[in-house]
């Protein structure tokens, strides 16, 4: 019994104690109280909202890209099974280089046909002019001489347009009229770039309509912005930008606005703006990163707390001012209403509460608040 009695007694203190360590910081009035020791051993600071220069910003995202004359999505005129490729996503490659090998008997089926058409032309090129000849000298019908004319005229347009299918596949027409037949073609370069994209293997069967690779000229990245219509009048070409892509990094790179767009996206009421890219920030950035980014349209002048001054919650912003200084130092916590930010501070808008003259907890919030 006596057992329980002391449990009760050590419990009803150690209650107590920790009652009175809870009444140190919060008293009545909701006031929030410190004591002069505490105040020094949390290197607690105390000032008043300074005059501070402020960007004015448009917030915006979107992502590092290509203009699309540098993005090239490799396909194949004529479907083939792969032969050979060494390539692997990421490799450089050059304007006209050999990127892939397929192979198809379609490709000896077109040949031949080029081939044949090629003998009939010139036979049908000869009875033309003699038909002409006949024509002209009222030995042969009009009918004749305007059938073989079409003939002619037939055939020849059906060599031209086999041999310019030859040349899509790079296959050269003069090669096959000397009888060099070949069931293997090769798809070159298009642009000089980097590998991003690599959808083939060998045995591989890629059709028309399948993107082989894709080639990114990373030369010439740059920033792809979304910007809301309500914004679109403030935003102008030459203006300084600032973006991070937090997914990767928390370094702040530069850019400036470099074209911005005509007209207004219906689906999501939206502006393209673009953005240039100097020569280090692109070797620091893959096309398709994520960014996020602050257009600066303007500069003002405003009075600003240090960033860590500022205490959120849901949603809404408070300041901790101070009340009176005794023996404590006494605080209370006061709405306001932020505006613009730089790298440490944070806009505020004075009020009948808070003026010039007020003054207010600048560092430490973050340890008394918690």
């Amino acid at each position: 019994m006596k057992k329980l009695f002391y449990i009760a007694t050590i419990a009803s203190l150690l209650f107590s104690c920790k009652q009175e360590i809870a009444e140190e910081k919060v008293v009545d009035d909701g006031l929030i109280s410190v004591t002069e020791a505490q105040f020094q051993s949390s290197k607690m600071e105390i000032g008043s909202p300074m005059e501070q220069d402020f960007e004015v910003t448009v917030k915006s995202s979107g992502k590092i890209d290509v203009p699309p004359q540098y993005r090239a999505k490799v396909t194949t005129f004529l479907g083939g099974y792969v032969k050979a490729t060494k390539l692997l996503v990421g490799d450089k490659v050059a304007k006209g280089q050999a990127l892939i090998t397929l192979e198809n008997t379609d490709y000896l089926d077109l040949q031949k046909d080029y081939v044949e058409v090629a003998e009939q032309i010139n036979y049908l090129k000869s009875e033309f002019e003699r038909q002409k000849t006949l024509y002209n000298e009222k030995i042969t019908s009009q009918k004749n001489y305007l059938k073989a004319e079409s003939d002619y005229r037939q055939a020849k347009g059906m060599y031209q347009g086999l041999g310019e299918k030859l040349v899509l596949l790079n296959i050269n027409p003069a090669n096959v009229e000397r009888g060099k037949f070949t069931s293997q073609i090769t798809i070159s370069a298009p642009i000089s770039g980097d590998v991003t994209v690599m959808n083939a293997n060998v045995g591989m069967f890629m059709s028309p309509s399948d993107v082989i690779l894709e080639i990114v000229d990373t030369n010439y990245l740059h920033l792809n912005l979304s910007i809301f219509e309500k914004d679109i009048l403030h935003v102008k070409q030459g203006q300084k930008i600032t973006f991070k892509v937090p997914e990767a990094s928390k370094e702040q790179f530069s850019s400036n606005v470099q074209l911005v767009g005509k007209s207004i996206e219906s689906k999501n009421r939206t502006i393209s703006v673009f953005g240039t890219l100097s020569l280090d920030i692109k070797g620091k950035l893959l096309s398709g990163m994520f960014v996020e980014a602050n257009i600066i349209t303007a500069a003002k002048k405003g009075f600003g707390v240090p960033s860590d001054a500022i205490i959120t919650e849901n949603d809404k912003h408070y300041v901790l001012v101070l009340n009176s200084k005794t023996s404590d130092y006494k605080f209370k916590k006061v709405a306001v209403t932020v505006g613009e930010k730089s790298e440490k501070f944070i806009e505020i808008m004075l009020d009948d509460t808070i003026n010039a003259q007020t003054k207010l907890l600048t560092k430490g919030v973050f340890e008394l608040t918690n």
